[in-house]
């Protein structure tokens, strides 16, 4: 990609623009393709300022219409009929082509997901799970499906120890030990059937035909296949399957799955029963209990404990999502298991008390970090599966509680982690919680995928699906084309901190927490924006600060999407993005006592915007993040 001229930014810690009528509003700006090293000014610039929510941007959107052409990415796509974004070209077109043949938003998202499988099955596919969420036009509400991958009922809390001890974790990843129950397919067909107007087979035709035709290789599939090189060589059908003729698979190449296409053809006959209780799911359970290891591996591969009884015995939970009100809008999000609803509305409300929008960068980014910390502390205490834990999700969304730990940020000083977490089921004012219930936060795998969709009745799906670690456990079902998850490695092995109750111990059936945070926003009932990030527990901080770069800080989505990123966890050091690492504004919040790690990427956002006024979508996905996202719509608007 090939910058247009920066032209000359205000100084990174300058204040933000003059806004009107309480959101932001002005001028919107041409948005520019750049590196994430070139995007070190766009937090609190005045240039990216444009009108939200009320009213119509004074000057006519300059963002390009995105003609979502399947052999080529764009990051932004205006239009309407429908919109669709993912990291991928082939899968946003997927869901395009449903649309255009007149599905709605859960028909479009299935087939987005589906064809996923196919380019990006190191993040997600039939082996893994998921939370789609559902804004129904109809009636203005928003439903969420839990299809998160569950534990044998075999394991106990013991499930990754040893002699009373931890595991290692790569042992523990590359497993049938940490392969869960999955939940996708099972997740795709009670979408269809609870809000689509498709069938299961007519939304898996376009990615079966990617499947058997096969997609192009990018230099990020190559890269991904690389980095888990030397474990797939020790699973044959895997190495079978991403290391054609035995070698790397060549950027342009051709990469097809003709297994994965036999196996979605399957589930089209003979719908989900084929995979919970027929011929795909004996190959499924068979594959977990003895892995197919290559001949002469040095490789420990522990077998897993899965049966057909925990396959037929799995379902897809409807649920209530969690609902925050932020700024005269509502905040859905997923409820546990996952995380990601509640330590977002939590954050959500920290921040409500201050006004991002005039904060210079350093004082919103410091009131950013701290709401984070906080509320992964409280994340890290309570929130486990509520099917065998006491999680006080109200609590942790009210703004009660909210403010009782809103007043521990101090504008002169960060906190140090681990923070204890606060008790949101009684409250106190300014609860600073017990010092030896702190504890820090556990590891989770980074490589997910989120899809988000909206249809020309005004649908919206946000939907975010995994296998847990880039390849998943690296094992392959023989004959069946698609990885299997490792996904119960998101449980603690042992307690976090000792003598600290731990919400996320294995369990018997049990649901690891997640961080996945699919988000919808509404305002009085109508959709304003749907998001959503891969990145295991930073998900939950991409999220946030997308949601406060574009609803408080003004910047088009598009750049809020693109600004660089921190994450804080309530742990000792911010991971950061070079481009943040590289500016002055890093050395100021240093002073407050920020102690930052740099990483190379944090996340990589989709999302669609409803642009008032109009009728029409704006999709958007990372400029460059994971090799840049596709946005598309059905009708791109002509300017």
């Amino acid at each position: 990609m090939t910058p247009s001229p920066a032209g000359h930014p205000p100084r990174p810690d300058a204040g933000p623009p003059a806004r009107a009528g309480g959101w932001a509003a002005g001028r919107p700006a041409r948005p520019r393709r750049r590196t994430v090293r070139r995007l070190a000014a766009v937090l609190g610039t005045g240039a990216v300022v444009a009108g939200l929510l009320g009213a119509a941007p004074a000057q006519p959107d300059r963002h390009p219409a995105g003609h979502g052409h399947p052999h080529g990415k764009s990051p932004v796509a205006t239009g309407y009929g429908g919109a669709v974004s993912s990291v991928d070209a082939d899968a946003s077109a997927a869901g395009i082509r449903v649309l255009r043949n007149g599905g709605n938003a859960a028909d479009a998202a299935v087939a987005t997901a589906a064809a996923l499988g196919v380019t990006e099955p190191y993040s997600a596919g039939i082996g893994g799970g998921g939370y789609f969420v559902y804004y129904d036009a109809a009636t203005r509400r928003v439903h969420t499906l839990d299809g998160r991958e569950t534990a044998p009922r075999s394991a106990d809390r013991n499930l990754f120890t040893e002699d009373g001890e931890p595991l290692p974790f790569d042992q523990a990843v590359t497993s049938g030990l940490g392969v869960g129950t999955p939940g996708t397919a099972a997740t795709w067909e009670k979408a269809l059937r609870a809000y689509g107007t498709k069938s299961l087979a007519q939304a898996l035709r376009p990615a079966t035909e990617l499947a058997r035709r096969g997609f192009t290789v990018d230099q990020t599939f190559r890269d991904q296949t690389a980095q888990n090189e030397d474990r797939f060589r020790d699973f044959p059908a895997t190495a079978e399957l991403f290391l054609p003729g035995g070698e790397l698979p060549e950027v342009g190449s051709r990469l097809r799955n003709p297994d994965l296409a036999r196996t979605y053809r399957q589930l089209s006959r003979e719908g989900t029963g084929a995979l919970y209780r027929g011929g795909i799911g004996r190959d499924l359970v068979r594959t977990v209990r003895k892995p197919p290891v290559a001949e002469g591996t040095d490789r420990t591969v522990r077998p897993g404990d899965l049966t057909a009884g925990d396959l037929r015995a799995y379902r897809v939970l409807s649920q209530r999502p969690t609902r925050t009100a932020y700024r005269g809008l509502d905040v859905y999000g997923m409820a546990p298991s996952s995380s990601g609803g509640t330590t977002v509305a939590e954050a959500l409300n920290i921040l409500e008390r201050s006004d991002l929008g005039s904060l210079s960068r350093k004082a919103y980014l410091h009131r950013y970090l701290e709401a984070s910390r906080v509320a992964f502390a409280d994340r890290g205490r309570w929130v486990g599966d509520p099917a065998q834990e006491d999680v006080p999700t109200r609590g942790l969304t009210s703004q009660r509680f909210a403010d009782a730990r809103e007043c521990l940020i101090d504008d002169a000083a960060a906190l140090r982690s681990p923070v204890p977490p606060g008790d949101p089921r009684r409250p106190e004012p300014c609860e600073r919680g017990d010092a030896d219930q702190a504890a820090p936060t556990t590891y989770e795998g980074e490589n997910t995928t989120h899809l988000t969709v909206a249809d020309k009745w005004g649908n919206v799906v946000a939907y975010t699906l995994t296998i847990e670690q880039t390849g998943g456990s690296g094992i392959t079902v023989p004959g069946r084309g698609f990885l299997l998850n490792n996904e119960l490695t998101d449980f603690s092995f042992v307690p976090s901190a000792p003598g600290v109750h731990d919400p996320n111990l294995p369990g018997p059936g049990k649901r690891p927490r997640s961080s996945m945070s699919p988000t919808v926003v509404l305002r009085h009932g109508e959709p304003v924006l749907a998001l959503g990030s891969p990145g295991g527990s930073t998900i939950i901080t991409t999220v946030l600060q997308t949601l406060t770069n574009h609803l408080d800080r003004g910047m088009p989505l598009l750049d809020a999407i693109a600004a660089p990123r921190a994450s804080q966890r309530n742990t000792a050091q911010t991971v950061a993005e070079p481009a943040l690492m590289d500016s002055p504004v890093r050395r100021r919040l240093a002073a407050l006592g920020h102690s930052f790690e740099e990483t190379a990427e944090i996340g990589a956002v989709t999302g669609v915007r409803r642009l008032p006024g109009s009728g029409h979508w704006r999709a958007a996905a990372e400029p460059e993040r994971r090799g840049g996202g596709s946005a598309m719509v059905v009708h791109p608007a002509r300017h």
